[in-house]
């Protein structure tokens, strides 16, 4: 069995407004921003008006940094100023994950 070392998750739920645009262009441009953070593990996220997107990390320290980053600031000024009528954030510890493939 391969040892499983806890990780972090930071989910992001959020409801959009009427107005919408630019917002997936700058949900894609945040995303691949992430990749490029230290302690970046992956990312999960299903769109629409009500949309939750999962970042994973490997430190509490790698999400503090992630939120400090400037561009990330910019991005979610911009998103609770013009496109969400409400949003959340948890950060959760991740001590276990198990997967099941089919076909």
């Amino acid at each position: 069995m391969k040892a499983f070392k806890p990780y972090y998750a930071v989910i992001f739920s959020s409801r959009l407004g009427p107005e919408a645009e630019g917002y997936h262009e700058m949900a894609s441009k945040m995303e691949e921003l992430a990749k490029e953070q230290p302690g970046y593990l992956g990312f999960e996220s299903a769109r629409d008006r009500l949309g939750i997107s999962i970042s994973y990390w490997d430190s509490l320290k790698a999400i503090a940094d992630w939120k400090a980053n400037v561009e990330h600031g910019v991005a979610q000024g911009i998103g609770i100023k013009k496109w969400y009528q409400w949003h959340k954030v948890r950060i959760c510890e991740v001590q276990r994950e198990y997967e099941i493939k089919t076909l």
